[in-house]
Parts: C-alpha cells; sequence; structure tokens
C-alpha cells in the first residue's frame, strides 16, 4: 500500500512576505529599553578564576625515564652490543621506560621539572570503601621522544561500572594530551584489588611501564571481629565474621621487560610486538636480590626528585634504584596473619609460589570469594597461577614457635616463580627475577604495620 504525500510549495510572494517580516522585527528591536532584562536581582556569574575546585587526593604525571636492572642482553649478531644495558642511558641506569609519577602537592614548576623522572611500578594507591576519590592526571610528554606525541589515561582496570569520562578507555572516553591535565573522579563501592594502567597504545605503553596497582578497602574497617581465637581491625573484604582479618599486607605486581623493546623506543625504532620475548621478571618494578633491598620514595624538597632507597641498619644507599621505590620484602613476626596482594600485569601467566605456608586465597578481581548464599568458595593452596589482569587477595599465617639460634634475627622463607627459567637477571650468575624474601621475626619484634609494604 501507497501513501501519497503532499507538499506545500512555497511561492516566490510569500516567501518576500516572511523574510520582510523578519527583517521588521529585528529593526524593532533597537527601540526596546537597553535595561530590559537587566534586573539588580542578578548576579554576574563567578569567574573562572574565583572558582576553588576541590584538591586532587592524588597527582600523578605520565612521563618518560630510566631504571636499573642487573646483567646484560646482547643485540644478536651484533658483537659488543646491547639491549641492556642501552647505551643512552645515563648513569647509573641502563634501561628505558614509560610510566608515572606522584607529584602530588608540587608546584607546577616541580611538576614539569620531573619530567623523564617516572618509576617503576607507577604510584600504589588505595581508597575506602564509597569515599570519594579524585585522581589528577598530567601529561609531561615523552622526553627521548619528541616524535611521539602520545596522549596518556588511566584505566582503572576492574571498576564496576565506571563513568565512561573517568574510565580512561580513550575510544569511548577522553585523553590527556601533552602538557594538559584531567581530574577524575570515583567513588568505588566493592572492596578488593585492582590495577590501573594506561590505555592509550596499550600494547606498548602498558608494557613500558605505565602499570600500577589500587585496592578499596571494605566499610567493615575498623570494626573488631575475632577469628580463630585473635582479633582484627584490618580486613580484605566485608566478610562479617573476621575471616579476612590481617595483622599486615604487601603489594605484589608482576611485570616484564623485553629489553628489545625498551632498546627500541629509546632508538627511535619500532619492535615487531609479535616476537614479544622478556628478559626480566619484575615485582614491584625490581627484580631479586633488589626485591629485598629497603623502600624509597622520599623526594627532594627542593626539586621534587625521587631520593635513592637507604638501608636503615647498614645506610647503604643504592642510588641505581632511586626510581624504583618499592621493594617486596615481606616481615612478620611469628603468628601474624599477613595479606597478600598479588597482581599480574604481564602478558603472561605465572605460577607464584609459597615457601613452607599455605595460602588462604580469599578474593579474586576483587570479588570475595563468598557466594550471595553465604557459600565459602575461598581456597587453600601454596601455589597461585595468574592470568594476565588477574588479581588476587591470599592470607598466609607466619609460623609460630620457631626456634632462633643465639645470633638468628629472624628465619627466611621465599615466594617466588614456579617457571624457574625467569629466576635470573640477563644472564647474570646466582637467582633473580620474580623471587622475594619472607622474613619471620620473633612474636612482638616489628611494630604495626603503618602502611601496605612498610617495613
Amino acid at each position: 500500500m501507497s501513501k501519497r504525500l503532499n507538499s506545500q510549495r512555497i511561492s516566490r510572494r510569500h516567501f518576500l512576505k516572511v523574510g520582510g517580516g523578519l527583517l521588521a522585527g529585528a529593526a524593532a528591536s533597537r527601540f526596546l529599553p537597553r535595561t530590559l532584562g537587566q534586573s539588580g536581582e542578578i548576579v554576574q556569574a563567578a569567574g573562572f578564576s574565583q572558582v576553588n575546585p576541590t584538591p586532587p587526593d592524588l597527582h600523578l604525571a605520565g612521563t618518560d625515564g630510566w631504571i636499573y636492572l642487573p646483567g646484560q642482553v646482547p643485540i644478536p649478531g651484533t658483537p659488543n652490543a646491547f639491549y641492556t644495558p642501552d647505551d643512552y642511558a645515563p648513569a647509573p641506569f641502563n634501561t628505558y621506560m614509560f610510566g608515572f609519577r606522584d607529584v602530588t602537592g608540587l608546584t607546577d614548576e616541580q611538576v614539569f621539572a620531573q619530567k623523564m623522572r617516572c618509576q617503576a611500578t607507577a604510584p600504589m594507591f588505595w581508597v575506602d570503601e564509597n569515599q570519594e576519590y579524585r585522581l589528577k592526571l598530567t601529561n609531561l610528554g615523552l622526553a627521548m621522544r619528541p616524535d611521539l606525541v602520545d596522549d596518556h589515561t588511566v584505566h582503572w582496570h576492574g571498576f564496576r561500572n565506571a563513568w565512561p569520562i573517568f574510565d580512561g578507555e580513550p575510544h569511548s572516553s577522553v585523553s590527556v594530551p601533552i602538557s594538559r591535565s584531567l581530574t577524575l573522579f570515583y567513588q568505588p563501592r566493592h572492596p578488593g584489588t585492582y590495577m590501573y594502567h594506561c590505555h592509550f597504545e596499550e600494547t606498548e605503553h602498558v608494557h613500558m611501564g605505565m602499570t600500577g596497582s589500587v585496592f578499596v578497602r571494605p566499610a567493615q574497617n575498623g570494626s573488631a571481629y575475632t577469628y580463630n581465637g585473635k582479633t582484627y581491625t584490618k580486613f580484605a573484604y566485608n566478610d562479617g565474621d573476621g575471616s579476612t582479618g590481617y595483622d599486615r599486607e604487601y603489594v605484589m605486581t608482576l611485570t616484564d621487560v623485553w629489553s628489545e623493546a625498551h632498546w627500541s623506543d629509546s632508538h627511535v625504532q619500532l619492535p615487531d610486538w609479535t616476537e614479544f620475548n622478556p628478559d626480566y621478571y619484575l615485582i614491584n618494578g625490581r627484580v631479586y636480590p633488589d626485591t629485598t633491598f629497603a623502600n624509597g620514595g622520599d623526594r627532594d624538597p627542593v626539586t621534587g626528585e625521587l631520593l635513592p632507597p637507604q638501608d636503615p641498619v647498614t645506610g647503604q644507599l643504592r642510588p641505581e634504584l632511586a626510581y624504583q621505590p618499592l621493594g617486596s620484602l615481606i616481615k612478620c613476626n611469628e603468628g601474624d596473619r599477613v595479606l597478600v596482594r598479588l597482581i599480574n600485569l604481564t602478558f603472561g601467566k605465572h605460577t607464584m609460589t609459597l615457601q613452607g605456608m599455605n595460602f588462604h586465597v580469599v578474593g579474586k578481581d576483587a570479588t570475595h570469594l563468598r557466594g550471595r548464599d553465604g557459600t565459602d568458595f575461598s581456597y587453600h593452596t601454596n601455589s597461585i597461577q595468574t592470568g594476565a589482569g588477574e588479581s588476587y587477595d591470599a592470607i598466609f599465617t607466619a609460623p609460630e614457635n620457631l626456634t632462633f639460634g643465639p645470633n638468628e634475627e629472624y628465619k627466611t622463607f621465599l615466594f617466588y616463580n614456579r617457571h624457574l627459567s625467569v629466576l635470573t637477571n640477563g644472564g647474570a650468575p646466582g637467582y633473580g627475577g620474580q623471587m622475594t624474601e619472607i622474613r619471620v621475626y620473633p612474636a612482638g619484634t616489628l611494630p604495626a604495620q603503618t602502611k601496605p609494604n612498610d617495613l
């Protein structure tokens, strides 16, 4: 069935009538009172300079820089030439990186002075459940690669129902151009362990180091629950019975470094990502035995640069680790329950093994392993296999009633990757890669922990 549509033709005479009426109206408007609509009750809007925005809880700067990895990775077929150490690297560093830096509280001049001073891994942060949290991202550009005008984003991986404008996924959101800033807003409602990364040119930016850890603490924190005869006030999840309570917590972020890709980026070359073959496997931006060295992260009050970590006992400084400030040494007292937040930001599967103890795995991908009807899906194991982009919340209880020798300060246990071929550092002798130590002290030796990964 068809239906004829009747259209009305506009004649030249009708068009002139309409046009003349519009011109007459416009001419008459100039005789209206100038004060019309200018009542004294109308207040002029505040200028932008008069608005005081809420300051961010965390200010991150995206840029490039250098870190240190031991050993050597030769360039095949080229005598006396190496991907690691990079011949462009300033001493004492040897590996080119992209990354983020915590510039919270720095002046604008200090912030822009952090160009070429990123860190591995990116700064760790945490948020309370239902807390309003503001993260400001500034793009400082890439000093070694002025030909790359890449934007940056912060994508909170696993955040449920994220607002697109704050999601950091540039295809449906926005990204931050060089010399510009954007403040992201979060109000997380699901406790657990997450990760974040840049989502612009993510194959390159993620591997080059723009990755970090974030976790959400449950609303139950601060309430006292007794579990197995011990009272806790810190928990991994809102368990209602204290089963996820802990005394200490440590974040372990797994990453990898393909030296050829890092060398190629510093030398204005394009790596073939289909040939991806990492040479180093890191925990919190370091390889063993550097994983056991003291944390850094202190800043020069004048320049804002990161200061080298220092051993609190010997006073030894490690300037080559200045931009790898977070260690992964675990310290605890006998009988302590220790929460390990395990994050895999590599491009493959890795099985991490705990020597001499078992984990109680209570969460995966920021989800409590308990059904809606209360069914317990948690489990005990000494090995956790993690896939790329996965996170686990696992608790171990340090052994009690250990026998210490007269000069024995602590007992040492290992936490390591079971793929033994990755426990090396670029051909250097001895163990390396994704391994760290757990040091158990006599009961009551260590004071209470004040922040995650605190020694």
